[in-house]
C-alpha cells in the first residue's frame, strides 16, 4: 500500500484494518462528542442510533466519482493491493475503535462516565460511510451479512453507481445519494468516471422493497433547483426516508467550492418542503445544527 497517502490519513485518525488495503475506520466528531456527554448526531434524533456506539468505516477508499461537495481528499485515495477480508474487518472493529478513542478514558468521571466509556467499547452500529464507494469492494454482501450475524445494525451509504451489487446487500438501512435532478447536473456536480446516471436511477428503484433513505446534498447555486424533478425521482424510488442536507464548507471541499455554496437551514427546509409538496412524502423532523431535514414516505 502506498505510504504517503496512508501516512496522511493516519494523521487524520484513520485506523487501517490491514497493510494491503484501504479498509479503515475513523470515529466521527459526533461519536467523540457523545462520548464526552455532548450532543449526538441527527441519526440518533431521526433513527435512534447512539453516536458513541457507532463505528464509521469503509471497506475501500476507492471511489468512481469526484463530487465537488465531498469533504474527503481525492489526493489521498488508497488503491487496494489486496482486498481486506470480511473476517479481518470484523475482528478489528473493537480493537481499532478502542485504539482510535484512546485517551478519552483518561477523563473518566470528569467528561466521560465509566458507563459511557464501556458502551463505546462495545459498539452496536456500523456506518459503512467513511470514505470511498463501498460497492467497489467485491465482498460487501458477505461483510454486511457477517455484521448482521454478529448483532450489529448497519447503514450502507452508496452513490448508487453499482445497482447489481446493491441488490445483493441487506443492511439494516440502505442510503443512496441523489445529488442532481437531471443527468447534466449529475455530470457537472458529481463528476463520475463514466455516465452512471441510469445506474443511479436503477439503484434508487430498488429502495421501495427495503428500509431505505435517499440523501440529497444541497449545494447553493449548483443543484438547488427543480424540486419537482427530485420529487418525481423520489416518488418512483419508494424510499422510506429522504434526507435533504445542506452542503457544509468542510475538509477538502474547500478547495473546490466557496463558503457561499453552503445554504442556510431555512433554504434547506424550504427546498425540502417543495419536494414534499410534489410527491408522497411529508415532513418528519429536522436538525438545524446539521442543516438537514428528514422526510418520510406517507403510509
Amino acid at each position: 500500500m502506498p505510504s504517503a497517502p496512508c501516512d496522511a490519513l493516519r494523521k487524520q485518525g484513520y485506523q487501517f484494518f490491514s497493510e494491503t488495503s484501504g479498509a479503515a475506520l475513523k470515529p466521527c466528531m459526533w461519536c467523540k462528542r457523545a462520548l464526552m456527554g455532548g450532543d449526538m448526531c441527527y441519526k440518533h434524533q431521526f433513527y435512534g442510533i447512539d453516536s458513541h456506539r457507532c463505528v464509521q468505516m469503509t471497506p475501500t477508499l476507492r471511489c468512481n466519482q469526484r463530487c465537488l461537495f465531498c469533504w474527503r481528499s481525492f489526493e489521498h485515495e488508497v488503491p487496494d493491493v489486496v482486498e481486506c477480508s470480511p473476517e479481518t474487518i470484523l475482528a478489528g472493529i473493537h480493537k481499532f475503535q478502542k485504539k482510535a478513542l484512546a485517551g478519552y478514558n483518561a477523563v473518566l468521571d470528569n467528561a466521560v462516565t465509566p458507563e459511557r466509556w464501556q458502551e463505546a467499547l462495545d459498539p452496536k452500529h456500523v456506518a459503512i460511510s467513511l470514505s470511498g464507494e463501498p460497492t467497489l469492494y467485491s465482498q460487501l454482501p458477505a461483510l454486511i451479512d457477517l455484521f448482521n450475524d454478529k448483532g450489529y445494525t448497519t447503514f450502507l451509504v452508496s452513490n448508487g453507481t453499482n445497482p447489481d451489487m446493491l441488490r445483493r446487500c441487506h443492511p439494516y438501512q440502505m442510503y443512496i445519494s441523489l445529488d442532481a435532478p437531471d443527468r447534466e447536473t449529475y455530470m457537472a456536480v458529481c463528476r463520475p468516471q463514466e455516465d452512471y446516471w441510469e445506474r443511479v436511477n436503477e439503484s434508487l428503484a430498488l429502495l421501495g422493497t427495503r428500509r431505505s433513505a435517499v440523501r440529497i446534498t444541497l449545494v447553493k447555486d449548483l443543484n438547488d433547483f427543480a424540486p419537482e424533478k427530485y420529487a418525481a425521482i423520489l416518488q418512483d424510488s419508494g424510499a422510506s426516508f429522504v434526507e435533504v442536507k445542506g452542503y457544509m464548507y468542510l475538509g477538502y471541499s474547500r478547495n473546490r467550492l466557496n463558503r457561499e455554496n453552503m445554504p442556510e437551514h431555512e433554504r434547506v427546509r424550504s427546498f425540502a418542503e417543495k419536494i414534499a409538496a410534489a410527491c408522497d412524502y411529508r415532513f418528519k423532523d429536522e436538525n438545524k445544527l446539521s442543516r438537514v431535514v428528514c422526510l418520510e414516505r406517507k403510509t
